[in-house]
């Protein structure tokens, strides 16, 4: 498949869909999203700006659907019959016989190329067509939902075999969990879930829940930045204060770059590496043996909310290497932080830290595990209507500190490339909302003044009716050094436009 004919024929057919919707719909509406307040405690904190929404940013992980509400389904208030009764939705295909199910969801198609030849890479970084199925009910005082996504992607070698684990194959389950309260005071969902917490805007401290670095990368919705986790989840409320408790009985990893789609810096070879050099991980996998937990304290003084989080398990991300195997592992790691968040000024601030006990090297000699570290995260956002209206600047400042590292050093291989015991990380985000907020324009950025390099997220999406949206965007990566996190991946720049229908 070529890539800059996949991109062709889905920017032919944004521009024809907006031109012929343009000309043909009703006046805008009101904007959506508003909804009344209720007494009882939200199951998931508020999503982080950039994650599923677009107000402050809210605690970091966990990542919802971005975009405004779905329109009520199942119902046709056109058509009565002569009782008097509702008549069901006329069944229009596909889509009308879903609404009859109560079921919702999306058809999204997404195409994107790189901005230059990589010789380990494919030219496409992505070409895919995605169906998403949702269904929620609530039986009596239990709750179930489910979130399925049924795709296609040839630029995926594994299309033909569904891991849910790593995230491969047709088929990606991404919720399906029963919610009940067996107290007022308590609420337990069981089964497959997105979960979050922190308060950082697309940086993670406190976070250690998977997350999907494939999709993130590549221009997927943002949504899948957010990979699911089996977990237990028991929500505890009181006046004083409230408690969250997360059990996975299996480890839940992070879907990370491994070569197959994006490249990376390979330190073996000492350069970057992609489909040459897979990286195979031994992934700690038995139920119930190989099992995390995860804990948070949360409650009001004032205006502001502080939290203290635990969270133990391992690394999310293969961190460590067995010589033996010639495998990549997940070594144990234990995180201990604490968070506040409130309005300051015009906008709202948030403080964050964390100390990242690497449990298999506390000593920080072992050059083959990673050491732990200290992370620390300030941030910052406001509106600037003087500027322009629905107009919204952010700002991040990030530390990470390593431990041990005279230890590191001594330890590290003849010729081997060092990393820096503090690495720092600005990021800043800018946000327009115009045409009654149907179209929104933005920008997000990374910069690393010790690593010298940097990280561009643009991105334009526009509401076309209650039912069409078009996007795009692109990933743009800068560095001189091919080893630091974000100039590893300059052969990964890389454009994308996408349609999406809701049902």
């Amino acid at each position: 498949m070529n890539a800059r004919l996949v991109f062709s024929v889905v920017l032919a057919v944004l521009v024809l869909a907006a031109v012929s919707v343009a000309q043909a719909q009703d006046p805008p509406e009101l904007p959506a999203g508003l909804r009344d307040p209720t007494g009882k405690p939200k199951d998931q904190p508020d999503l982080p700006k950039g994650l599923g929404g677009d107000s402050a940013p809210g605690l970091p992980a966990g990542l919802d659907k971005g975009g405004e509400p779905k329109p009520p389904v199942g119902i046709d208030e056109a058509g009565k019959k002569d009782n008097g009764k509702p008549k069901p939705a006329k069944d229009h295909g596909l889509f009308g016989t879903l609404e009859r199910w109560d079921i919702s969801g999306f058809w999204d198609i997404r195409g994107g190329f790189r901005t230059q030849p990589d010789r380990n890479e494919d030219d496409e970084s992505l070409g895919e067509t995605r169906l998403q199925l949702e269904w929620e009910k609530t039986f009596g005082h239990v709750t179930f939902r489910y979130i399925g996504d049924f795709l296609y992607d040839p630029v995926d070698d594994r299309r033909g075999s569904v891991d849910l684990v790593r995230g491969t194959g047709w088929f990606d389950l991404r919720e399906l969990w029963g919610r009940f309260s067996p107290a007022e005071f308590m609420d337990v969902k069981v089964g497959r879930q997105a979960l979050t917490w922190g308060t950082g805007d697309l940086l993670f401290l406190n976070d250690l829940f998977p997350k999907d670095w494939r999709s993130f990368f590549v221009g997927r919705d943002l949504e899948y930045l957010k990979a699911p986790a089996d977990a237990v989840k028991i929500s505890l409320f009181s006046e004083a204060v409230n408690v969250d408790v997360v059990y996975m009985p299996r480890f839940n990893p992070s879907r990370f770059i491994a070569g197959r789609r994006l490249s990376y810096y390979s330190p073996a070879l000492g350069a970057r590496a992609g489909q040459n050099a897979i990286i195979r991980t031994d992934l700690p996998n038995e139920w119930f043996d190989d099992s995390e937990w995860a804990a948070r304290a949360s409650r009001k003084v004032g205006r502001y909310e502080l939290a203290a989080y635990g969270h133990w398990g391992y690394w999310k991300t293969p961190e460590g290497f067995n010589p033996f195997r010639g495998r990549a592992t997940y070594p144990r790691l234990s995180v201990y932080g604490a968070s506040v968040r409130g309005p300051v000024g015009r906008g709202i601030a948030n403080l964050e830290a964390a100390f990242y006990d690497s449990r298999q090297d506390r000593s920080g000699g072992n050059p083959l595990v990673r050491n732990g570290e200290v992370r620390l995260l300030g941030g910052y956002e406001t509106d600037l209507p003087e500027l322009a209206p629905e107009l919204t600047v952010a700002v991040q400042y990030y530390v990470e500190v390593m431990q041990d590292y005279s230890a590191y050093h001594r330890a590290l291989a003849p010729g081997a490339k060092a990393a820096d015991r503090t690495r720092h990380v600005v990021t800043g985000r800018v946000t327009r909302k115009l045409l009654n907020q149907d179209l929104t324009l933005g920008v997000f950025g990374y910069y690393s003044p010790s690593d010298a390099d940097a990280y561009l997220r643009p991105n334009a999406k526009y509401k076309i009716d209650d039912h069409w949206t078009a996007e795009l965007g692109a990933n743009v990566f800068f560095g001189k050094d091919p080893h630091t996190f974000f100039a590893q991946f300059g052969r990964n720049s890389n454009v994308y436009a996408a349609l999406r229908y809701a049902f």
